[in-house]
């Protein structure tokens, strides 16, 4: 398991500089489906983990999830984020959450399964931030359940599956490889 360069660290930081424009772009989406109901927005709320899983997939080292969270949601903050100083809380805690279960996999698992635990890692470590904030007390069992298994089913489709199909149709084109060497053991676990 070899150390974090600083060129790993800068392309993680401009993947998550990518990021985080597009979670500031999100929010308002985000807000869009809130009238709908039934928790419509929470099978969106996946993509404010995808910094995480996309950011590992390409770079595949110790600490990449977490930087590229803390990174993109500073990104998000940094362009006036509706959520204010809390989102570099919720980035923290969601980079961490990812992080810990590349830490499991001793960072040595690149394959779907693994990067949609990491995203639904992402997803608890934004189900606490948000029972500490109180609101969540509030909903019914059946509404509350509702809730969770929402942003649970979002982060698995967007931030697992999508991202690792995403990086999966960027190391066909070869663009991964100006980052790091691919062979064969990389492409064997993206064919999964």
């Amino acid at each position: 398991m070899s150390k974090l360069k600083l060129t790993d660290i800068l392309v993680t930081v401009v993947i998550s500089i990518g990021f985080g424009i597009i979670y500031k772009l999100w929010g308002p989406v985000y807000n869009l489906l809130k009238p709908f109901g039934l928790h419509a927005d929470q099978l969106i709320y996946g993509m404010w983990f995808m910094a995480a899983t996309v950011a590992f997939l390409i770079i595949r080292k110790p600490g990449v999830a977490l930087l590229a969270e803390i990174a993109a949601s500073s990104g998000e903050f940094l362009m006036g984020s509706e959520w204010g100083f809390e989102v570099l809380l919720f980035g923290l805690i969601q980079g961490l959450f990812a992080e810990l279960i590349f830490l499991i996999t001793r960072y040595k698992r690149y394959d779907v399964l693994i990067i949609c635990t990491a995203a639904v890692g992402s997803a608890i470590g934004s189900i606490l931030m948000d029972y500490f904030k109180g609101y969540m007390g509030d909903l019914v069992l059946w509404n509350l359940s509702l809730f969770i298994v929402a942003r649970l089913i979002g982060s698995i489709v967007i931030a697992g599956m999508g991202a690792f199909y995403l990086v999966k149709a960027l190391e066909k084109t070869g663009v991964t490889s100006l980052v790091r060497r691919a062979d064969q053991k990389d492409y064997d676990a993206l064919n999964q």
